[in-house]
């Protein structure tokens, strides 16, 4: 996750009533969540500010002629990105094994080589630029103002070129010979209005790939999934939605899909002439998107009781309850659940988070080394793709606790 488009931030302040993606006026509210923290991983150096942190309302709109889903009561201007973000995913075993992966996947599929420059927008910290560039032996550019340039230690550091700041116009004029941009689309509200800023940077070059990575929608809907909703993802995509963005401001699609156990969906595209019509299977999801929609409207609540049922038996039993993973997710979680969700303690494998607190509910991040003493009873996972991991972790420390994957 990255910061967003901030140069763009007036743009994000268009009617409430008109797609971002498509400008079409077919809009559903479907999901509210009221005084939700403006940000999730912010890192909050104490437990009043993590308290009196701002916070904004959501309602998810659905727009029936694109399947585009936003949020229309999004405020910009109570994001706070700076480098006190601290987005990065790159302690888990798990995840790094999936960048080379998608590194690999990418190098070859669109023959990155020594002497081509890779851009990415909304690098972070920079993992993704510096395993392509390390990979491929080509040159990066990468734009993020949460970057810190302590963090790289790598010989493809002297090839690559970090710009500590938010993309948008005033870099238009920056060329590559690849766009990468992975989980930054988003936190952007005007999703168009970005894209055809992406598609005039490439200009006439039309054999500019560009990559795109994002959380998948269909798979939140599907599931019932809340807790991967929450103020600063401003805008949400599934797998049509997105291929239909693309095509409306000028690329074709190559391909769309899943990555990540189905978390994530990727984007491949090139530029093109002007609009490109629909030639995948995997665009035609619209009907079912649709439907999803109205599953969702009914099972989110079903969710929430069950997760905040199984909070008070455990409260009731005396079972001690430690949540690993701090991020979005948790705050969503805690945010939804409020007294109902009492852990013990929220740790995680990034130590650049240790000692901060959680904006909303102001819980301490702690590191699992405290575990061995705390010595829980449940652990609830926040994304269940790290569940392995997390099991032998703890089985390292001579604890066999329940695990509970969301």
């Amino acid at each position: 996750m990255a910061a967003p488009l901030e140069h763009m931030r007036e743009a994000t302040q268009a009617a409430p009533g008109v797609c971002q993606a498509c400008g079409g006026m077919q809009l559903e509210t479907f999901y509210e969540a009221r005084n939700v923290p403006a940000h999730s991983c912010l890192m909050l150096p104490t437990r009043e500010q993590a308290l009196a942190f701002p916070r904004g309302d959501i309602e998810l709109a659905f727009c029936r002629s694109c399947g585009f889903i936003g949020n229309r009561r999004f405020d910009p201007s109570l994001n706070r990105y700076s480098a006190d973000y601290e987005e990065t995913q790159a302690f888990s075993p798990r995840f790094r094994s999936f960048l080379r992966e998608l590194c690999e996947d990418q190098i070859a599929r669109h023959d990155l080589r020594p002497g081509k420059t890779a851009l990415e927008i909304g690098c972070g910290k920079g993992e993704f630029l510096v395993t392509l560039c390390e990979s491929s032996g080509c040159n990066g550019i990468g734009f993020d103002p949460s970057y810190h340039p302590e963090r790289t230690e790598s010989e493809a550091a002297e090839r690559i070129t970090f710009v500590r700041d938010f993309y948008g116009p005033p870099y238009a004029h920056v060329a590559a010979d690849y766009i990468a941009c992975r989980h930054t689309l988003e936190h952007i509200a005007p999703v168009a209005e970005f894209m055809r800023l992406v598609r005039r940077t490439i200009g006439d070059r039309r054999d500019v790939p560009v990559f795109f990575e994002l959380p998948d929608m269909e798979r939140v809907l599907a599931e019932g999934v809340f807790w991967d909703i929450y103020y600063e993802h401003c805008t949400y995509f599934t797998r049509g939605s997105l291929a239909r963005l693309f095509r409306a401001t000028g690329f074709d699609v190559l391909s769309v899909y899943k990555v990540y156990d189905g978390q994530y969906v990727v984007i491949n595209a090139v530029p093109a002439p002007g609009p490109t019509a629909s030639r995948l299977a995997e665009e035609a999801d619209l009907e079912s998107i649709t439907a999803l929609v109205e599953h969702f409207r009914h099972a989110v609540a079903s969710r929430i009781r069950e997760l905040s049922e199984a909070a008070g038996q455990w409260q009731r039993e005396g079972k001690t309850l430690a949540i690993w993973g701090s991020g979005s997710k948790c705050v969503a979680l805690l945010s939804a659940l409020g007294a109902n969700a009492s852990p013990q303690a929220i740790v995680d494998v990034n130590p650049h988070k240790h000692g901060k607190f959680l904006a909303g509910s102001g819980y301490e991040i702690q590191s699992p080394d405290m575990l061995a003493t705390l010595r829980p009873d449940i652990v609830l996972i926040m994304n269940s793709i790290y569940t392995d991991e997390i099991r032998a972790d703890l089985a390292a420390r001579g604890l066999k606790p329940q695990l509970v994957p969301l």
